[in-house]
């Protein structure tokens, strides 16, 4: 037998113990998956974050379980219809997890007629009160429907009728934040019941651009008249409200969401160019002031330098005033010291003329008692010299009567007085004498010369002599 056919063999007896080994587990496991497909059917396992409406198809009662747990159902006669507690709708927002997040953004008229494009997200939450969520079910049968028919709808048409109620210079000039919270208002309460008509809008502007112009870099309020789309009041000033589709099912809005909104071409061009105007306006403003603070500037420094030119001739004022004060007071100061130097000149020279005077009158005085004091002292000599004339007289005519006494007693006194002043006195007498003529002078130098050289031998024939006998 061929291999190749033996093989084949092979493969198709397998194939039939298999087939055999299939209908044997079939007809053994078919009860148990009935009995599992019917148990799985009468349990309900309901999960955080859903809502869940079982419709019993044999009563056509409907039971809302928004809790997580387990339940009872009837099996193959029941439908349970599963619904998202939080729904989000984002239009403009490609990131989304679910269809109806992958909406495009919503498409908008303003008043002005200008069209934007305002990527918004909205958030939902349903209500838990089973009678609403009934009433809900039995309108809308799904969470898909739910969506697509009620809150996908009543958002576009709540951002479209918000949208009416601004111009698109409004809107994109920083009227976002009041459209958001109008936005989520009407949402939550009911669409205002409008009108369309003209009215007044407050625009902030700078000033024009003029010279000699203070305030021409403020802003100031400009009014404008524009159609717009605009609630209608009752009698105490509050916006009549429309019903809500959202507040009969018991369905809140707890959050509204805009991203970055994009005009039209013709729109956003007219917001650049008017944005490059304010950007010129405000260089020539800034310009303008700085050529005006440069002007300023350089008053001021004139100013500042007339002033400190004023401030430097008045003090060079003040300084020659005060110098020619000083002088003054420097002249008033010598004339009064010259004033005291004569007046203390006279008085030195009164003084001085007193002391004279006084000096005079005492040597007057002094001299009338010399004189008085000579003639008594000339009185008193004349006295005396008479007396000791005739003490001498009587002397000398005792000396007269004694004579030769009184000379032996002189001789003893000059002899006792050469004594006593002589007595260490000696006399040497020369021992050579050189003559010369009659007077006794040498005449000649050779008689000098010889005479000294005769005295120079003979002193040295005395020292020899004087040396050889005390030997």
């Amino acid at each position: 037998m061929d291999i190749k056919n033996v093989g084949q063999s092979l493969k198709m007896e397998q194939r039939r113990q298999m087939v055999r080994t299939g209908l044997k587990a079939a007809i053994y496991g078919l009860p148990l998956l009935v009995v599992g497909f019917t148990v799985n059917n009468s349990v309900l396992m309901t999960d955080a974050g859903y809502t869940y409406v079982h419709q019993n198809n044999m009563t056509g009662e409907l039971d809302v379980f928004t809790e997580p747990g387990i339940h009872f159902r009837m099996p193959f006669l029941s439908k349970i219809t599963q619904y998202s507690q939080v729904i989000t709708v984002s239009f403009g927002n490609n990131t989304g997890e679910d269809f109806y997040q992958r909406l495009d953004p919503v498409q908008v008229r303003f008043a002005d007629t200008y069209i934007g494009q305002i990527p918004v997200t909205f958030r939902f939450k349903l209500s838990n009160d089973p009678e609403a969520v009934k009433k809900m079910h039995r309108e809308f049968r799904n969470n898909s429907n739910l969506i697509d028919a009620l809150l996908v709808k009543n958002a576009r048409n709540v951002t479209v009728i918000t949208a009416t109620q601004y111009t698109g210079e409004e809107f994109f000039q920083g009227g976002l934040n009041q459209f958001k919270s109008k936005l989520g208002d009407q949402l939550r309460e009911g669409i205002y019941l409008t009108e369309r008509r003209q009215v007044e809008v407050e625009e902030l502007d700078l000033a024009p651009v003029g010279l000699n112009q203070a305030d021409a870099n403020k802003l100031q309020r400009t009014q404008q008249l524009v159609w717009k789309t605009v609630p209608v009041r009752d009698a105490t000033g509050q916006p009549i409200r429309q019903d809500n589709p959202l507040q009969q099912y018991g369905i809140q809005v707890t959050q509204v969401t805009i991203g970055d909104p994009q005009p039209e071409k013709q729109l956003d061009q007219l917001l650049a160019d008017k944005k490059r105007l304010v950007a010129d306006r405000i260089r020539a403003i800034q310009e303008q002031e700085t050529s005006k603070a440069q002007a300023e500037t350089e008053q001021l420094r004139k100013e500042i330098q007339r002033t400190r030119e004023v401030q430097d001739a008045q003090r060079t004022k003040e300084l020659a005033v005060i110098a020619q004060q000083k002088e003054v007071a420097v002249a008033q100061q010598i004339a009064k010291r010259e004033i005291v130097e004569v007046e203390k000149t006279k008085q030195l020279a009164e003084v001085e003329k007193s002391k004279e005077l006084a000096m005079a009158e005492a040597n007057l005085a002094i001299q009338q008692a010399n004189a008085k004091a000579a003639e008594f002292e000339a009185m008193a000599i004349l006295a005396k010299g008479e007396a000791e004339a005739a003490v001498l007289k009587a002397k000398y005519d005792a000396y007269g009567a004694n004579r030769d006494v009184y000379l032996a007693e002189l001789n003893r006194d000059i002899s006792a007085s050469l004594y006593s002043n002589l007595k260490d006195f000696k006399v040497e007498v020369p021992t050579h004498y050189f003559g010369g003529s009659d007077s006794g002078k040498m005449t000649t130098n050779l008689d000098v010369i010889t005479g000294l050289g005769a005295l120079g031998m003979m002193e040295k024939a005395n020292a020899l002599k004087s040396s050889n006998s005390s030997q």
